[in-house]
């Protein structure tokens, strides 16, 4: 930074104080005193430079001005059309003439010269001596004490990586206390990327999760899944932004708190589980191939169709088959659902009911109340307040289901209904039912693997064996062989005398090595 000496505002005794102020990082400087204070420096500087350019340039030779002796009344102003009236001439006699003197010219002395004065002002603080220090370390320093900052702040554990990101962490490298602060009041909802900090910190910290350490490649399918099923129990408001009441009526912060507590994340069901994220991997592979939907809407699907008493996949299907948007399902909307199931249950050699006799059952079923729809129907609230609702959304797009329903005995689904005891959901026992069944399915597929790939090599030595046989160089000397490679060369036809007979032998019974060199291909 370069500034001259002379005309420096930093002369100003009151403005160095304040300067130093600044130095040390302070912003407290008062914005009217400095402003009065610079106005008036800019006055004398503009001061200055007009006496400097109104004073005329002297030139060698020329005699000084004749200094006035007595002040002049001003010059009236001209009236038109009167000419103007002659200058009186001055009352003082005139000077004695005098020998003219040649002036020097006059020596301005050039500006001093710019001072180099060295960098004072680190915005960042002063840094510290010797090479530069690893910033990675320095921001997992910090992200380490913010878990000390969100646990007084009364957030869990997990939420660190998050805030630290949120208040700007990410971009500078460190948080200051009015960002922190700033970000606390203005943080009104949370979207889908706001959770990717927070789940990416108990993917790597976790310990229930260390064996993904060394697969890279899942953790944003298991983020990706964890992140939709938090917005499809807490969005209950489908806007795709969670809102800071959705968050406090749910049960998240609950269930984050206990990551820090439960070492096995499995024993979380909600959100959290990775058994559940393998079950809905494997079946949302199928899906993929096939680009029928993305992977974030095949979660919201599975959950709706497994679970069909929960209220978001209530209304997951409710939206499906409010087809014109009116928010009433109509005759005609569920006779439409209700063909199709005709046309595969037709397929399946099974009579279908009647559309007639099955809106009579369903109407009871639901028992809707259309005093406030002129054209009737059912609404949302109607499904909901039944406690019918997922034998409802069955009827029209699970066949299987619907026809495990019709089977059943009446009193037992409303017994079903009427336990008030807690118990897992729907979806809770087919995440546990399906990954046992995948879990046995890929052991019987590594076992099979395993035997078709030792079966192989079997036949790939046997074959080996043989060409090395039938070839007419002549195998090595057994006397240059020891017994492990008379073994391995000659074990095809070794066991080619039946299962046991190679090892189980008498004591007076020679060795599997004494009956090859026996052999009369080596007499």
């Amino acid at each position: 930074m370069m500034i001259k000496e002379s005309g420096s505002l930093r002369r100003d005794p009151d403005l160095r104080g304040e300067l130093a102020f600044l130095a040390r990082g302070c912003d407290f400087v008062l914005p009217s005193r400095f402003k009065k204070r610079l106005k008036f420096f800019q006055q004398q500087q503009q001061q200055q430079q007009q006496q400097v350019q109104s004073k005329p340039e002297k030139k060698p030779g020329t005699p000084p001005p004749v200094p006035a002796t007595a002040a002049t009344s001003p010059t009236p102003a001209p009236r038109s059309p009167s000419p103007p009236a002659p200058t009186p001439a001055p009352a003082t006699p005139p000077a004695p003439p005098v020998s003219v003197v040649p002036v020097l010219p006059v020596f301005v002395p050039p500006p001093p010269s710019a001072i180099n004065i060295p960098r004072f002002y680190y915005p960042r603080g002063l840094p510290a001596p010797g090479p530069p220090q690893n910033h990675d370390a320095a921001i997992a320093a910090a992200e380490t004490a913010f878990a000390d900052i969100s646990m007084a702040c009364g957030y869990p554990l997990y939420w660190k990586a998050a805030l630290f990101n949120a208040a700007g962490g990410e971009r500078t490298g460190f948080v200051s206390v009015h960002s922190f602060i700033a970000t606390w009041r203005n943080c009104n909802y949370l979207e889908q990327e706001d959770f990717i900090p927070l789940l990416q910190d108990i993917v790597d910290t976790h310990p229930g999760l260390t064996f993904l350490k060394d697969a890279p490649e899942f953790h944003s399918r298991y983020i990706t899944t964890v992140i939709q099923r938090i917005f499809y129990v807490v969005n209950r408001s489908w806007t795709g932004r969670v809102t800071m009441t959705e968050l406090r009526r749910s049960n998240f912060l609950q269930t984050l708190a206990l990551l820090e507590e439960e070492d096995d994340i499995n024993q979380i069901t909600d959100y959290f589980s990775y058994e559940h994220f393998y079950v809905i991997y494997c079946k949302g592979n199928s899906v993929q191939r096939e680009n029928r939907m993305s992977y974030a809407e095949f979660v919201w699907f599975l959950i709706s169709e497994e679970d069909k008493k929960n209220p978001t996949s209530i209304e997951y299907w409710f939206r499906c088959m409010d087809v014109d948007g009116d928010g009433v399902l109509s005759m005609f909307e569920l006779e439409y659902f209700y063909e199709e199931q005709c046309e595969r249950m037709e397929g399946m050699g099974i009579e279908p009911l009647p559309f007639q006799d099955l809106l009579c059952q369903m109407l009871d079923l639901v028992k809707p109340e259309t005093q406030g729809h002129p054209r009737g129907g059912i609404t949302l609230s109607d499904l909901k307040r039944s406690r019918m609702a997922h034998i409802f959304l069955d009827t029209f797009f699970n066949l299987e289901k619907y026809l495990d329903h019709e089977q059943r005995d009446p009193f037992a689904v409303q017994k079903d209904i009427d336990s008030e005891g807690p118990e897992p959901s729907d979806w809770d026992k087919y995440a546990s039912e399906e990954y046992e069944i995948l879990v046995a399915e890929e052991t019987a597929n590594e076992q099979l693997h395993d035997a078709v790939a030792a079966a192989a090599a079997a036949t790939a030595e046997e074959e080996e064996d043989e060409e090395r046989l039938d070839s007419n160089v002549p195998p090595p000397s057994l006397d240059e062989m020891g017994d492990w490679q008379v073994e391995n060369a000659y074990g095809a036809q070794l066991r080619s005398a039946g299962p046991g007979k190679m090892f189980a032998r008498p004591n007076n019974a020679l060795s599997s090595v004494d009956v090859v060199k026996q052999h009369p291909y080596h007499s």
